[in-house]
């Protein structure tokens, strides 16, 4: 059995109070490290979630050279939660618990090297781990784990170490959901909203996110906000929205900060606002999005919500007109316009 496994055969650290479950962590008992990242991750009527807290645990027992640690503190990195985003790190932690037998950074390993995401592409390697990690997968999936079928849903849905099938990955999505496993809700979302492996259906689509929202995932928060916002499967609320959109920023969603930066910058659901506007685009655009680049260096431009600089709307938009995104074209155009007509 791999290691990471023995954590969920101690019930005794299952059941204890936090309190307990700390005092253990604190004398550097692994499992406990884990029982409290895992908590504080997910929030329970004992602790309010905590994402900086929940990495601190994780990489307490990482640092033990545990396996569950290693993958749980990387998936935090590779997400930016509690930590800043930092694929390379993700990958070496993945890596390690890779090295361990640990299937589901098998997995991530191997969509990291399919991708390049925080390491060169490599497709040998990539279907090398791969390999390693469906066969162990499925039979944690098979066990009835919630979040084993959740990853089994998206070996199917990408087509790790067995034939893609939006179908049967749809199906071990919908299973891991009805146990309450969270993302897997936000999975299901999904798959109603595209309508992959499964009829399109906007009212589903919300019905779940809304159940991955309330447990607070910050994914489907945005995403509900968004059903909201666009009146799919919900009758249209801009007040709605912005307030799920408002909980996802606070999560650090960069779409979600972007979209609410938007809200208000056009009035809807709060009151206008440039101000507030250009502070949710900043910290959409200091994680990367090109939206918020763009939207940022428009308001320096144009002095909306901030003093008006013709220096920071080119740093900005310079950025986004690199990129190969779809702001890329507007943004080219709006520094000729600039360079064109100002001197900062």
């Amino acid at each position: 059995m791999p290691l990471f496994l023995l954590f969920s055969c101690n019930d005794n650290i299952k059941t204890a109070k936090i309190e307990d479950v700390l005092k253990k962590a604190e004398k550097g008992n692994v499992e406990a490290q884990i029982e409290a990242g895992m908590r504080y991750y997910n929030g329970t009527d004992e602790v309010t979630k905590d994402f900086a807290e929940a990495a601190h645990w994780f990489r307490m027992a990482a640092e033990q050279v545990n396996a569950e640690g290693q993958y749980r503190l990387g998936r935090m990195y590779n997400y930016g939660e509690g930590e800043k985003k930092n694929e390379e790190t993700a990958v070496r932690l993945y890596r390690q618990a890779a090295n361990q037998g640990h299937p589901y950074a098998q997995k991530e390993l191997s969509l990291a090297f399919r991708y390049g995401s925080g390491i060169e592409k490599n497709q040998d390697s990539a279907f090398y781990w791969e390999e390693k990690a469906y066969p162990e997968i499925l039979k944690i999936a098979e066990s009835g784990n919630a979040e084993g079928e959740c990853q089994l849903g998206d070996c199917y849905f990408y087509g790790i170490g067995i034939k893609q099938s939006y179908i049967e990955g749809f199906g071990w999505y919908l299973k891991a959901a009805e146990q309450g496993d969270i993302i897997a809700q936000r999975c299901v979302g999904y798959c109603y909203e595209f309508g992959e492996g499964v009829e399109k259906s906007y009212t589903e689509s919300a019905r779940w996110f809304r159940k991955a929202a309330k447990q607070g995932d910050k994914e489907a928060q945005c995403a509900l906000g968004s059903c909201y916002y666009d009146g799919l499967g919900l009758e249209k609320s801009y007040t709605d929205a912005t307030q799920w959109y408002l909980r996802s920023a606070e999560q650090g969603n960069d779409l979600a900060q972007y979209k609410l930066g938007t809200c208000y910058a056009n009035g809807n659901g709060v009151e206008q606002s440039y101000t507030k506007a250009a502070h949710w685009y900043l910290k959409a655009a200091e994680q990367g999005n090109d939206f918020a680049q763009y939207a940022l260096g428009v308001c320096y431009a144009e002095g909306k919500g901030v003093e008006q600089s013709y220096t920071e709307a080119k740093k900005w938009l310079k950025i986004v007109a690199e990129k190969n995104y779809v702001n890329a074209q507007q943004a080219q155009y709006y520094l000729r316009k600039i360079n064109d007509c100002y001197d900062d």
